[in-house]
């Protein structure tokens, strides 16, 4: 069974069953995060020697889409922690991927994500300190409080670079977590994570890049495949109807990386809420219900819509809304 086939049954046997009591749940149920660890989930893109199977892009996007069509909220935390096993993967850093690969691939360490310092006007910022840094600033969204043990955290430097910290989650003098209630996916227990000089050292460095105000394909590649697996479950409750053949179509695109990646990628944003408000009218007014199914998909493909926007995909999705003059 490849990966993909292991992904997709985990999520149709046990995400999708449970995913309205995960998404009631003030927190994802760390038995699930547990269950996708020993599936095997959180090292796919690391290399064998670190218990991975050193997965390529295609196969990680198609895994994300899989998990999504079964809990948005689940696949969301394995998407942030995905993030950090794929940087230490790449690093030529021995000591780095000594101390960190393994565990992180096997799931013994959870990983957030922390963004604030790759954002267009940066709310988080490395400071140098010695050999060290000094991280001072907010990152506004940070998800998986209360079930990761380490935060991969974009902060900017005086060079206008983008340095990625791995920074222990946890609050202290310096640390503060002040947790967000949000209208979809509120069990990824989301925070806004403020730090006032945090020090940081040297060896927690995985990564340094200019900064750059283009998002690249790869990136839109991999938001638009939450976006596709709520719209893919929310096909398959409808039944055969012509959302299937755009969504096919939508995913080649997607997968071609072209100039017209931010288009698409707000394209599946689009075709995900057309599809939940479908199987919404298929259900009738049960799908109403906050246990029902349709109900909680429909959240999840606005949160498809917004998370991550950046200039040009915001654009994308408003022009795909019919509101371009908003943009």
């Amino acid at each position: 069974m490849s990966i993909v086939e292991v992904a997709q049954q985990f999520a149709d046997e046990v995400l999708f069953p449970v995913a309205v009591a995960t998404d009631a749940s003030d927190v994802v149920p760390l038995g699930l995060l547990d269950a996708m660890a020993e599936a095997g989930l959180y090292g796919i893109v690391a290399p064998p020697d670190a218990g991975g199977i050193s997965a390529d892009f295609g196969t990680v996007c198609a895994v994300q889409e899989a998990l999504a069509s079964g809990c948005l909220t689940t696949a969301f935390l394995w998407a942030q922690h995905i993030g950090l096993v794929r940087a230490l993967a790449a690093s030529d850093d021995q000591d780095l991927r000594a101390r960190w690969l393994k565990p992180l691939a096997s799931g013994e360490v959870r990983a957030g994500l922390a963004l604030g310092g790759a954002l267009p006007t940066p709310s988080l910022r490395a400071l140098p300190d010695g050999s060290g840094w000094l991280l001072d600033g907010v990152s506004p969204f940070v998800s998986g409080w209360g079930r990761i043990d380490v935060v991969h955290a974009a902060a900017r430097t005086p060079d206008d670079e983008i340095i990625w910290l791995i920074v222990d989650a946890e609050e202290n003098d310096v640390v503060r977590a002040e947790r967000l209630r949000l209208a979809a996916l509120n069990a990824t227990a989301t925070v806004r994570l403020t730090f006032d000089r945090l020090p940081v050292s040297a060896d927690r460095v995985a990564g340094r890049h200019p900064a750059s105000g283009v998002t690249p394909p790869e990136v839109l590649r991999v938001h638009a495949a939450l976006a596709l697996g709520v719209a893919a479950r929310c096909c398959r409750m409808i039944g055969p109807t012509g959302l299937d053949a755009e969504l096919a179509a939508l995913r080649a695109e997607l997968d071609s990386l072209g100039p017209g990646t931010a288009a698409a990628r707000a394209a599946a944003g689009e075709l995900a809420v057309r599809a939940a408000g479908a199987l919404m009218v298929t259900a009738g007014s049960r799908s109403l219900l906050a246990a029902d199914q349709p109900r909680r998909l429909a959240r999840e493909t606005l949160f498809t819509l917004v998370y991550a926007l950046r200039p040009a995909s915001r654009s994308a999705v408003l022009t795909r809304l019919g509101a371009p003059e908003l943009a």
